[in-house]
């Protein structure tokens, strides 16, 4: 049974079209890849699925009901997570976690189990100013397990991951999607997503003739 959907869904940045046209449709467990050359709309996309910008066209849906219908219950079931770190360097790494774990009511248990599986454990207490690159991307990683939400879009998940962390976090999507959550992804390298759907937003660019359209919608 589809759970998160999207029809004839159409992206505009400023006077730009990017794409138009995009079906998708995503049972419990399901995945999806994106993929497609700078400046396609992966980042975008990724935004749209977040409902933080409305589509130019077309519906996206979670259980059958549009997201525009109720946008907070819609964020509130999903991590966005983007390039940036999004971690205030005057935190703790522990701090941190703490907060994204308390702003949707998990257990304390949770935020010291997130920060033990993404192998940070050891930083706990330090502040995150001092973190390496790829400390800084593996603590933003961790509001997935800190803050439990079904729906996970990631955007380059594994860039500044060392292969270890990236075998880490195949492991952590690979059980999410166990349970039944559900996560997109762009990426420039394999990331092992067993049964994953593949969506090359190439295939939605919009043609010269429609560029070259004003009025296109």
């Amino acid at each position: 049974m589809t759970l998160f959907a999207g029809r004839g869904v159409a992206c505009r940045r400023g006077e730009r079209l990017v794409f138009r046209g995009l079906d998708f449709a995503l049972e419990a467990g399901g995945a999806l890849v994106l993929s497609g050359p700078n400046g396609s709309g992966k980042s975008s996309l990724l935004r749209l699925l977040a409902g933080l910008l409305p589509p130019q066209a077309g519906v996206l849906s979670w259980d059958g009901e549009p997201i525009a219908h109720d946008k907070a219950a819609h964020r509130a079931r999903l991590h966005l997570i983007g390039h940036l770190d999004a971690v205030k360097p005057v935190l703790t790494v522990a701090e941190t976690v703490a907060l994204w774990s308390g702003l949707r009511g998990a257990p304390d248990a949770a935020s010291a189990a997130a920060v033990e599986r993404f192998g940070l454990a050891h930083l706990a207490d330090m502040p995150c100013r001092l973190l390496s690159a790829g400390q800084k991307k593996r603590l933003s990683l961790a509001r997935l397990l800190a803050s439990p939400a079904p729906l996970w879009l990631l955007d380059e998940p594994t860039t500044g991951l060392d292969a270890a962390s990236t075998s880490n976090l195949e492991a952590i999507l690979a059980e999410h999607r166990a349970a039944g959550g559900i996560v997109v992804a762009t990426t420039h390298v394999a990331l092992a997503l067993a049964g994953a759907q593949a969506l090359s937003l190439a295939a939605f660019a919009p043609s010269l003739r429609e560029l070259a359209e004003a009025d296109y919608f």
